[in-house]
């Protein structure tokens, strides 16, 4: 069987095809434009396959998951130009009568992160996934379960103390400015630095701003949600990032419970190149497609 994945984020879209062990067998990205051009492409793409069983979208949002709302399937009020109110999952629907799941983008990754625990012998019953990239959010796994009913988190837009080398900068979230997203998302670093995370050195000061602001989102989840494992993926993420977020998390954090090894307990994703929502989308288009079919049978 095969199934169809779109990682809808801001910036692209990741539209693939997969197997049963949730391993890719063709992939492309298409920039994020306009809604119409942007969903009509990953329609063409996915008209190419006519032996797909079932798909899976994780999307940016705010999304609309509550099954019984009028707006389900929908990107809801985003910051994202020209998206909001945006019918995404009917437009995929019209096109595709097959079963079709519908997530955010970063639950996606956090499904990906658990399944991958699972088929590693090793796996986690509860964690924690953040994305920093054009925007941030946060998902969080629990006993196989999403956390969430009334809506999706939006972790990405929790309050945070500033700090003291930082207080002059505007964060960019136009509904909240001193929140992760306006103050640690990968535009931060047009506006502090005049170019984007990838091109400023790791010993400039802005580093240290942005892990310190991370660190209090690990903080947060530690002592909200206490899961095994908080995951850190996305663009503005990578191996020093991840050093200089546990050195701020242990000055923060002050050992108040026992969370064990920090370089196990903060790390990046297990899947390569930020690959973890695709193998999420795999796993969720085929439970999608095996719950609905046992539905109709009975």
């Amino acid at each position: 069987m095969k199934f169809g994945s779109i990682e809808a984020g801001g910036t692209k879209f990741v539209c693939a095809v997969g197997n049963e062990k949730y391993e890719i067998l063709d992939s492309v990205r298409i920039p994020t434009t306009t809604p119409t051009e942007t969903i009509n492409k990953c329609i063409e793409y996915f008209e190419k396959f006519d032996d797909l069983v079932a798909m899976s979208i994780a999307s940016f949002g705010p999304i609309e998951i509550r099954t019984e709302s009028p707006k389900y399937g929908y990107i809801t009020d985003t910051p994202k130009p020209n998206w909001s109110n945006t019918n995404f999952l009917g437009a995929m629907k019209k096109h595709f009568k097959i079963p079709i799941f519908w997530t955010t983008d970063v639950n996606g990754s956090a499904y990906g992160e658990y399944i991958t625990s699972i088929k590693s012998h090793n796996p986690l019953q509860t964690l924690v996934y953040y994305t920093f990239g054009t925007g941030i959010g946060g998902g969080v796994i629990n006993e196989g379960q999403f956390l969430g009913h009334q809506g999706h988190p939006e972790a990405g837009h929790v309050y945070l103390q500033r700090h003291p080398q930082d207080l002059d900068f505007t964060g960019l979230c136009p509904y909240h400015h001193n929140c992760l997203e306006g103050l640690a998302a990968g535009p931060t670093f047009d506006v502090r630095c005049g170019k984007p995370g990838k091109d400023v050195p790791y010993d400039d000061p802005a580093w240290d701003i942005v892990a310190f602001y991370i660190a209090q989102a690990v903080v947060q989840a530690t002592l909200f949600i206490r899961p095994q494992r908080i995951i850190l993926g996305g663009g503005v993420i990578s191996e020093p990032v991840i050093t200089k977020v546990r050195e701020q998390f242990k000055k923060l954090f002050q050992d108040y419970v026992n969370v064990g090894d920090l370089d196990y307990y903060i790390t990046m994703p297990a899947v390569p190149e930020n690959g973890s929502a695709t193998v999420g989308n795999f796993a969720l288009a085929a439970r999608q497609y095996y719950q609905e079919n046992i539905v109709q049978m009975d």
